[in-house]
């Protein structure tokens, strides 16, 4: 009897992703995943094949730097109305639209170019491109995080997170496949190949177009914002003010400071130390990460070894990690899987230093790679759960890219002096190091735990 109301409790937790709003985040995170590569790594690809230097190249992949700094204009995305769309569709549902059309756009105009004749052409395409899907991507946040509670938060995370890797997919393989497949035999370029090739992600774009046309708009009950009204109310007190300064003081306010401002109201001394967790939660992965192919190679693995474990098998294991971190927040609740998550993380460091030590087998290879890619997924979709829980609804699109922010910038800084740390301590010492760097993040899971309750969720639940 007992195990049967169990059973009834896990099917219960994983019907969660047969929620009308999961099922949309999936086709939204597809919308989301596409345009990344094909300004990057993909674009890459073609830009060699038309015998553009690599120096060059090199230049062109500052385009992917737009997503490094969304969050500068993250505040427009939550406080200024577009145009006839924001009264007919709502504020998600017009930038969602007016982004995914700058994307298409941008990707028709990349389809047309000919990067042989007019490179700056093709790069201007690339920057509109990149930009709109930056602003894509920070309207999906906060159209998620006002769609569910924080419960809810990591399952649709992991949706998000299946429709992006699958678009990337399409967007790196399936865009390889699609020009080798139109481009004649005997030609090492043809730049009709790479046009079809863009064509048809420009198409691939309509599934996130389409769904922003049938979805609902979310309807978040809006919390208070003391903040913002106190400094308006300050700002409308000076004298002397013309009323054009007084309406973009009040415009700044609102759309730009308030956001900061309200996050340090809301938490006070308690915000120093989710900064601090947010900074460092993913430290012991993204360390790692930045050396792991080096690794790879050092050891004795060949390319097409690599290529298979640890992107295709790694990526199914990073899947299956986000959705079983959705089902474990839905039927334990945040806090718990965000200290599991980080305790994982932290501990399958220490399988890449038995790896070190046992030499290129492929077997070991693949254990470590599914035992590393299920942990992240796990804490990704529990530590997603938990960011979204901190946000102020009011200010969605700003708070959550800052905090998305904060999430790399410490890790990507440490992780530049990866290399450094092998060179001293060899492999084996520098996975050591990367999983005693998960300990202090524990600590603070707890602190986090114990002061700061998410959606009432604290350490006595």
């Amino acid at each position: 009897m007992h195990s049967d109301s169990l059973g009834r409790r896990w099917l219960d937790s994983l019907g969660i992703y047969l929620h009308p709003r999961v099922r949309v985040m999936l086709f939204l995170g597809f919308s989301s995943g596409l345009p990344l590569l094909l300004v990057f790594g993909t674009l890459s690809v073609w830009l060699r094949e038309a015998g553009i230097s690599r120096s060059t190249i090199g230049f062109v992949s500052w385009v992917a730097l737009a997503y490094a700094f969304k969050w500068v204009w993250s505040p427009l995305v939550d406080k200024l109305p577009l145009p006839f769309l924001t009264r007919k569709l709502g504020r998600r549902r017009a930038w969602l639209l007016f982004a995914q059309i700058a994307v298409i756009a941008g990707l028709l105009g990349m389809a047309f170019s000919n990067p042989g004749e007019n490179l700056a052409g093709l790069v201007w395409f690339a920057v509109l491109v990149a930009f709109a899907s930056a602003t894509q991507d920070i309207a999906i946040d906060a159209f998620r995080i006002e769609s569910a509670e924080s419960k809810q938060q990591a399952a649709l995370a992991a949706a998000y997170m299946v429709g992006y890797r699958l678009a990337m997919i399409l967007a790196s393989a399936g865009v390889l496949w699609i020009a080798a497949w139109v481009q004649p035999a005997d030609v090492k370029y043809d730049l009709h190949a790479w046009s079809v090739a863009y064509l048809t992600m420009a198409v691939a774009m309509l599934v996130g177009l389409a769904t922003t046309l049938v979805v609902a708009e979310p309807r978040p009950v809006l919390q208070e914002n003391e903040v913002e009204e106190a400094g308006v109310r300050r700002i409308h007190r000076l004298s002397g003010l013309p009323d054009w300064l007084r309406t973009v003081l009040d415009w700044l306010w609102r759309a730009v400071i308030s956001p900061f401002a309200d996050f340090i109201r809301r938490y006070r001394w308690q915000a120093v130390l989710l900064l601090a967790l947010i900074a460092s939660y993913r430290i012991s992965d993204i360390v790692l990460g930045v050396i792991a192919n080096v690794f790879y190679i050092d050891l004795g693995f060949t390319k097409t070894q690599i290529a298979d474990v640890t992107k295709i098998f790694g990526i199914i294991m990073t899947l299956l990690g986000a959705v079983f971190g959705g089902v474990l927040v839905t039927r334990f609740g945040v806090m718990r899987i965000l200290f599991l998550g980080a305790l994982l993380a932290a501990g399958t460091n220490l399988l890449f230093s038995l790896l070190a030590q046992t030499g290129p087998q492929i077997g070991m290879l693949m254990l470590v790679v599914a035992a590393d890619n299920l942990s992240a997924g796990l804490a990704t979709a529990a530590f997603v759960a938990y960011l979204s829980g901190l946000t102020n609804v009011s200010y969605s699109a700003t708070q959550y890219a800052l905090f998305s922010s904060v999430m790399l910038l410490f890790p990507k800084f440490i992780g530049g002096f990866s290399g450094v740390m092998v060179e001293n301590l060899d492999y084996a010492g520098f996975f050591m190091l990367t999983a005693a760097m998960g300990l202090p993040v524990l600590i603070l899971v707890a602190l986090a735990w114990r002061y700061v309750p998410v959606n009432g969720e604290g350490a006595d639940d």
